[in-house]
Parts: C-alpha cells; structure tokens; sequence
C-alpha cells in the first residue's frame, strides 16, 4: 500500500503562524513536529512507500523534514522507504493531484490518500480504520474515513450514511443542521481521507470526470521525471486541467463508495480555536509557551517564541506574535482571520513569507527592513549554493559571520572567511555557495531606491542544495 500526502493548501486560517511559503502543515507545532512529519510518521507503519504530492516551491520543505528523520535514531528508518513525489506548479484541487499520483502507480496498487496537515491522535483506532478500508479497497470499493462527530461542527462538510453505505455528502451546514446531525447519529466530518485501488479511482474518474481524466493524463505523459522519483508536471498541462475537489469530481457521483466511521482522536488543525484544544495547557487554561507572563488571565491561546508576551486580567482571546505580526482574536472567532488575509495581501507580503524564510538552500532573516536599506542574516547549508543574479536598483555588501563563502562576483571566484567582507555593485553578476562542511552565516546590507524580492534577475534560476 502506498500513501500518497497531499501538501497543497496555504492555511491561512492560521496566519501569521502559517504563510503561503510556509503554509501549516510545516510549522513545528507539536513537541518539535510538524503535521507533516507526524503524518510520515504515522502512515509508514501501514505503507510500504509514499507518494508525495506539492506545490513545486514547496518541494525542498517536505524534502528537507523528511531528511530529519535521518537525524533521529529512531526515526531513521523512514528514510529508508521509498518516496516519490510530484510536483505541480499550481494548485487545481484534489482530484487532479491523486489522479496524477494515481497514475505513477501500478492500478493494482491500493493506495492511502492523507492531508499533510490532519492531526491523529489514536492511532490504534486509525490502525483499525485503515486496515478495513483495505478490506473494502481489495473489492475495488472507493473508501472514504467518517469521523464520528463530536459537537455540531459547521465548517466541515458531512457524510450521511447507513452502516459503510454513503447515502449522501452534505455542504458544510449551519448550526441547527449541524446540531439535527449530531443528534441523528449516522453523520460523519468528512475526514478527506481515501483508500482504494489507484486504476479504480482512475476509471471512476474517466467515467465521471472525463475531461479532468483527459487533461490529468496529458499533464502526466508530459511531465519531466528525474531519476524516476520526482515527477515535474508543466504549467501550461497542469492550467488545462479542471480545477475540482475529489468529493465533487468522482465521490459524490461514483456507484462504488464506502465510508469506515472512524473515532481516532482527529481535527484538521483549521482555526486557532482548532490549534488552542490541541496544544497543553497550564493550570489557567493558558497555552504553555516558555515566552508567556500572565496575571489573572485564563484560557487564552498564547503564541510567540520572539518576544516575552505578558498579559493581565484577560480571557478566552488568541494572542500570535510572529515578529513581524501580530494577531488578537476572541476565541470562537477564529475563522475570520482567513478575512484578515484577504485584507493585507493587496499592499504587503504578511501572507507570503516570514521574517525568516526557508530556501532550498538554507534561510534569509530580515533583520530590520527600511525604505532605502534592509539588513539580512542569510545562512546557506553545505553544499547550498543561490542562483546566478544581478539587481538593478540596489547594491549589496555581504560581510561572513562564520564558515566560508565562494562568491562569484563577474568573472571572478572569491574566498571570504570570518570577518571578510565584499561589495556587490548594482548591476553586477553575482553568486553565493558555501562548499564547506558547516553551514556558512553572512549579514547582507542592500541599498538602493527599491528592496523588494522581485528585484532580481536570475541569469541560473539553479539555486539548490547539491
């Protein structure tokens, strides 16, 4: 069985926390995890490999927390089982992405399709659901995970069914509905969990869907594959496919649908309101955060690990302080922020990228930020090494902390070591790499009439870890 990871979305419901190049399911939220690693995790004790399905920017995030688990002894043998992934230069939904993973696979294959970002926190029941969603696989059955609901939920979609039987999937309902569901008893959180065989779903979805089949089909036969584990699929096949979720395209629709009902401890971790049940607690009900000061204050969800964060005589709010934002809500109003990122994305970049944002060759931290001049920490991995560029509207100085820097600067190679520095002119060619062992620290002054990211021309858009 192979499980294919969906790690598509940007999570915005937990923005600052979580941003387009950083979305949720990679934030370390959970005693040093992430979603993501805990999903690996999870999932290897029932796959035999796993397919990993990302937005291509995000490829080095998944890439490079799956290398951790090399670090842990423990953990280092989920780096031994086989991981492909496929990567798509834009989102068009779930049904094209598990339809281009489905397609790499043999259609005998039983396949185990999981969100990046869902929390399980009993697994032994999951290990159960799982194993009787095979069952039903094996007779060529599409199986879909019910999660028994537990309060009258209106931000997820239901699944009403009579034993394993879908009779049908419901939108996300108001309250009362939701309420008369819960009371009914035979309605379940759509979990977007799925089980099946991969050439079943493929058929399904030619017969239902056949023009996202067509369009998938073309965008796989023309992807690059490298080293038959990484499939690129290309912008213009993956724009020609239908945008469509998996419930819409083929669940919804298809004869050959079961559901396991499942009580397994689970929450997409959607909303704060989601994080603040999930996260341990003091006496006070306050979140634990080794940064939190209080007096008086109690069940509030407290978040920030740049800045002491004190409180006084306060309850039931969402305080999250990332550095360079600051979020406070009222909990139960969490799933407005969504709102709040639709607001600050036409003047400012808040909902793309941190402070500190990770590259495929290391990460970039904004020390201080000003209309003429902004100071970087950059640190590049060994063997990291930054495209080819050139700016037209600043100049840089680069000044090496520790380790040491190959700089390309024109025509010429130069060694920096601790404590050496070098100018680079507006307009000049220029490179950094690190081909030490240890990781390699420079502080980066710009200045010029325009700082902005998108003020670089890449002459070898190559930028990677060797």
């Amino acid at each position: 069985m192979t499980n294919i990871i969906l790690c598509g979305g940007n999570g915005t419901r937990l923005w600052p926390i979580s941003r387009t190049l950083m979305p949720k399911q990679f934030v370390k939220l959970f005693n040093k995890n992430s979603l993501f690693q805990l999903t690996v995790e999870r999932n290897s004790k029932l796959c035999g490999g796993r397919m990993i399905v990302s937005n291509s920017e995000q490829y080095f995030l998944a890439k490079d927390q799956l290398d951790e688990f090399a670090l842990t002894p423990n953990a280092q043998h989920l780096t031994l089982q086989k991981t492909d992934f496929l990567l798509e230069p834009v989102g068009r939904n779930t049904a094209p992405a598990i339809a281009l993973a489905c397609m790499v696979l043999d259609k005998e294959e039983i396949v185990l399709v999981t969100p990046s970002d869902h929390l399980i926190k009993n697994e032994t029941e999951y290990q159960k659901a799982v194993s009787l969603a095979k069952e039903s696989a094996e007779k060529s059955y599409l199986v879909t995970f019910g999660i028994k609901p537990t309060f009258a939920e209106t931000g997820f979609g239901y699944i009403e069914a009579d034993g394993d039987v879908v009779k049908a999937f419901h939108e996300k309902p108001d309250f009362d509905t939701a309420t008369a569901y819960l009371k009914a008893g035979n309605y379940y959180w759509n979990s977007g969990m799925f089980c099946f065989k991969a050439g079943v779903f493929l058929e399904e979805l030619q017969k239902y869907s056949p023009k996202i089949y067509e369009a998938s089909k073309i965008a796989f036969e023309n992807s690059l594959n490298v080293q038959n584990s990484k499939y690129n699929i290309q912008l213009d096949d993956m724009q020609n496919i239908p945008e469509d979720s998996i419930d819409y395209a083929v669940m919804e629709k298809s004869s050959k649908v079961k559901v396991i009902p499942s009580d397994i401890s689970w929450s997409d971790v959607g909303s704060f309101d989601a994080l603040y049940e999930e996260l341990g607690k003091d006496e006070n009900g306050n979140t634990i955060n080794e940064k939190y000061v209080q007096i008086d204050s109690k069940n509030n969800l407290i978040y920030g690990n740049e800045r002491k964060i004190a409180t006084v005589d306060i309850e039931d709010l969402i305080i999250v302080d990332t550095g360079d934002a600051l979020l406070i809500s009222k909990k139960g109003s969490s799933q407005k922020v969504k709102n709040i990122v639709q607001k600050i994305r036409c003047d400012t970049e808040l909902h793309n990228i941190h402070l500190t944002a990770h590259r495929p060759w290391g990460t970039y931290t904004v020390l201080e930020d000003n209309p003429k001049y902004k100071i970087k920490r950059i640190e590049v991995k060994p063997g990291g090494r930054l495209s080819l560029q050139k700016h037209f509207h600043r100049s840089e100085h680069w000044t090496v902390v520790s380790g040491t820097a190959v700089v390309t600067l024109g025509e010429k190679e130069i060694i920096l070591r601790a404590n050496e520095s070098i100018y680079i002119p507006m307009g000049e060619l220029h490179r950094l790499q690190n081909r030490g062992k240890l990781n390699l620290v420079i502080i980066e002054t710009q200045i010029g009439d325009y700082l902005g990211e998108d003020d670089i021309v890449r002459v070898e858009d190559d930028y990677r870890r060797f």
